[in-house]
């Protein structure tokens, strides 16, 4: 993969798809180790699926998908395909062409197969949780495998999501961490 100054220099410091100036960092093209863009922490999490999609933010694809640099158009058609429910980006899609080659990298993710809907962790309230928030429990759990009883109202703090489920959260109760479903916290 290119090095970040090489992406600096190539993107002029500004984010490679909606032209930000800050919060900018490497991001890896999924199934392509040899090329990376430089973007902003908003579409990173986006593309990453961290935060729902937003249409009026990548309003932008519509100049970012003629980019003469393949793994920006590559993500352009990815992100399109994820928002193809929106007509500008269907229109957009329409307009885009590949070779075959272009076209098998875009694909190789399988997302352009799925909608655009993310899977975020929630709370009981729907409230959306972070890594490092503070929760309170809902209901008195028995843990498993210890003669720990985490009461109702216990604040747990420092929270780390379970990455591949997002019905699960971690958090230290007594010193001891646990595995919580997000259906027994609410926000703190």
């Amino acid at each position: 993969m290119k090095n970040e100054k090489d992406l600096i220099v190539r993107s002029g410091n500004t984010c490679e798809l909606c032209k930000s100036t800050t919060n900018l960092s490497v991001y890896e093209v999924p199934t392509n180790n040899e090329e990376g863009l430089h973007l902003c922490a908003k579409c990173t999490a986006q593309l990453n699926k961290k935060e729902a999609l937003d249409s009026a933010h990548w309003a932008c694809l519509n100049e970012a998908m003629w980019s003469e640099i393949p793994a920006v158009q590559v993500v352009s058609w990815r992100l399109l395909n994820r928002l193809k429910d929106q007509s500008w980006a269907a229109d957009a899609l329409d307009m885009m062409y590949f070779d075959d080659d272009t076209m098998a990298w875009a694909k190789s993710t399988g997302d352009h197969e799925n909608d655009g809907s993310v899977e975020l962790h929630k709370d009981s309230n729907g409230m959306v949780l972070q890594e490092g928030d503070t929760v309170v429990l809902t209901k008195s759990l028995d843990v498993k495998g210890s003669t720990l009883n985490a009461k109702l109202g216990t604040v747990i703090k420092n929270i780390r999501l379970v990455a591949d489920n997002t019905e699960q959260i971690e958090g230290k109760i007594e010193g001891q961490m646990i595995v919580i479903l997000t259906k027994y916290v609410r926000k703190g």
